[in-house]
């Protein structure tokens, strides 16, 4: 074993340079796109809208049976999926915008 990773060593030479890729640019968005992940961000936050209501709705007709107390768990989660899926929409309209301006 020593001598297969011996000469995996001679053959490999000791002062290689990592390529570089180029300039860093990414590479273009076309408007397309862009449509398309505006059209997903509406529709996942009317998603979530409309669990918000039901929950909170079936948080009403529960609590008048006195059973209303496990449903915070549904609107904790459904407020999770907002705030995640804010924060996508932000972190990908910030990088298609830095894309645009390189």
């Amino acid at each position: 074993m020593t001598e297969l990773f011996a000469s995996a060593v001679e053959v490999l030479p000791m002062s290689a340079v990592i390529p570089d890729p180029g300039s860093g640019e990414a590479p273009p968005v076309g408007a397309g796109f862009t449509t398309i992940l505006g059209w997903v961000k509406w529709l996942a936050l009317a998603v979530c809208v409309a669990g918000l209501m039901i929950a909170g709705a079936t948080m009403a007709i529960q609590s008048r049976r006195g059973e209303g107390g496990e449903h915070m768990g549904r609107i904790v989660m459904v407020l999770t999926g907002v705030i995640v899926i804010a924060a996508a929409t932000s972190l990908i309209g910030f990088l298609v915008d830095a894309s645009a301006t390189s």
